[in-house]
C-alpha cells in the first residue's frame, strides 16, 4: 500500500465528515468562481481599450456636453489620426423597463475609431449611407429578437423632438459583432445628424470625443494639447486614455474589487477555521495509529508529508468541484446576461487563481495537524490507548 492510497483512505475514513467538509469548500470556490467571472467582466474595459485611443470629456463631468466645434479643432492637432464623437441617448424599447444603451455618433469616424466592430460589408455601407439606420450589437439584437430590415421605435425620457414627440423611429440596417468576446455588443448606434436635426434642445453639442493618436507614445502630448486648447473656456476638457476612462467609469459604482475581496475573504476565513479545527480533531483521533506507524518504521517527515497532503487533497477536491460547478453555472446564464455582461465567463486566470488558492488553503489548514502528527511520542500515545 503506497502513501497515496493511505492518504485517500484516511481522508474518506469518516465519509460523512469528508463529504461535509468537501461541500463547505465547494461552496466557497463556487462563490469565488462566479464573483471572479463577474469581476473580470466588470474590469474588462481596460483590457479591450486600444493603446492609442483617448477620451475627451467635459472637465465638470462626462455627462455634461461640449460644443460641436471642439471636434473639428481637435482634428487639426499634431499626432491625431482620427477624431470621432458620441452622445448618450439611452432610451427604451416599448417599456421603460426595457432599456437600450444607444449612442448618437458620426458613423464613418466612429467605425474608424473602433475597428474591432465587425459586420458584413453591405451592412456597413448601409449604416454609413442611411440616416435613420440603427446599428445594433448582436447581443442586443438577440435579446429583443431584432434582425436586419426591422423598423422599431426607441423612446427617450430625455431627448424630445421639435414636434414634441419622444418616439424615434429607426430602421435596423446592420448588426455588429466582434471577434473578442470581451468587446461589448450590447448597445446600438445611430447617426448624429439624424439626432441633432430633430432635437428640441441641446443642439450642436457632443457628449465626448474619441481620439486615435498616430502612436501610443504621443498620447500624453495630444492629451495635454487638447486640454490646453480649451483651458479657461466655458467648457474645459479632461483627456485620458480609454483604459483610464473605463476604469474611472466603473469605479463610480463603488470599489467592486474591495466588495468582492470582503465577500470572498469572509467565506474563506470561515472555511479555513472549520477545516482547520476538523483536521486537528481528525489527527488527534488517530494519535495511536500514528504511533503504530512510527513503530513500524514510518519516519516523522513522511508522516508530516502524508498529513499535509491529506489536507491539500481535501481542499483540491472541494476547490475543483466548486470551480467546475461555477463554470457550468456561468455557461448556463451567460447567454441570458450577454446584453448586460458581455463576455461573462470563467477566465483561465480566475480558474488557475482558484486552484492556487485551494492549494494554499490546504497548506494553511494542514500545517498544524501535520506538525502535531510529526511530534507524536510513541510511548505516550500507546500508553493512552
Amino acid at each position: 500500500m503506497n502513501d497515496l492510497t493511505l492518504i485517500r483512505k484516511n481522508l474518506f475514513r469518516k465519509k460523512l465528515r469528508a463529504i461535509l467538509l468537501t461541500l463547505s469548500i465547494l461552496i466557497a470556490f463556487l462563490i469565488f468562481g462566479v464573483l471572479g467571472a463577474f469581476y473580470s467582466v466588470w474590469t474588462s474595459g481596460g483590457a479591450v481599450a486600444a493603446d492609442n485611443r483617448l477620451i475627451t470629456v467635459n472637465r465638470i463631468n462626462f455627462t455634461v456636453s461640449m460644443p460641436y466645434a471642439y471636434w473639428t479643432r481637435v482634428s487639426a492637432l499634431d499626432g491625431v489620426d482620427n477624431v470621432s464623437q458620441a452622445n448618450w441617448f439611452g432610451g427604451y424599447y416599448q417599456d421603460p423597463t426595457q432599456q437600450v444603451q444607444t449612442f448618437a455618433v458620426d458613423p464613418e469616424t466612429y467605425l474608424t475609431a473602433y475597428p474591432e466592430l465587425t459586420m458584413p460589408a453591405e451592412q456597413r455601407q448601409a449604416f454609413l449611407e442611411t440616416r435613420d439606420c440603427l446599428l445594433v450589437g448582436t447581443d442586443l439584437a438577440a435579446m429583443y429578437g431584432w434582425s436586419v430590415g426591422d423598423t422599431i421605435p426607441l423612446l427617450s425620457n430625455i431627448w424630445q423632438k421639435t414636434d414634441g414627440s419622444a418616439s424615434w423611429e429607426f430602421n435596423i440596417c446592420a448588426i455588429f459583432d466582434a471577434e473578442d468576446d470581451k468587446v461589448p455588443a450590447n448597445y446600438a448606434l445611430f447617426h448624429y445628424d439624424y439626432y441633432n436635426e430633430a432635437l428640441a434642445f441641446n443642439t450642436d453639442q457632443v457628449g465626448w470625443l474619441i481620439i486615435n493618436t498616430t502612436d501610443a507614445s504621443l498620447n500624453e502630448q495630444v492629451s495635454r494639447a487638447v486640454d490646453e486648447m480649451f483651458a479657461n473656456s466655458p467648457a474645459e476638457t479632461e483627456t485620458t486614455t480609454e483604459a483610464a476612462f473605463n476604469e474611472a467609469f466603473a469605479n463610480q459604482f463603488g470599489n467592486i474589487a474591495l466588495i468582492l475581496l470582503f465577500v470572498v475573504g469572509s467565506a474563506f476565513t470561515t472555511i479555513l477555521i472549520i477545516v482547520g479545527f476538523t483536521m486537528v480533531t481528525a489527527i488527534n483521533e488517530r494519535t495511536g495509529e500514528i504511533a503504530v506507524m512510527k513503530t513500524l518504521g514510518f519516519p516523522a517527515p513522511r508522516i508530516f508529508r502524508m498529513v499535509l497532503a491529506e489536507s491539500v487533497m481535501l481542499s483540491l477536491v472541494g476547490g475543483l468541484l466548486g470551480l467546475g460547478l461555477a463554470h457550468l453555472l456561468i455557461n448556463a446564464v451567460a447567454g441570458f446576461l450577454a446584453a448586460f455582461l458581455p463576455g461573462f465567463a470563467l477566465s483561465a486566470m480566475v480558474f488557475w487563481g482558484g486552484v492556487g488558492l485551494a492549494v494554499l488553503l490546504g497548506l494553511l489548514t494542514g500545517i498544524v495537524p501535520a506538525i502535531n502528527a510529526q511530534r507524536v511520542k510513541i510511548i505516550t500515545a500507546l500508553s493512552n490507548q
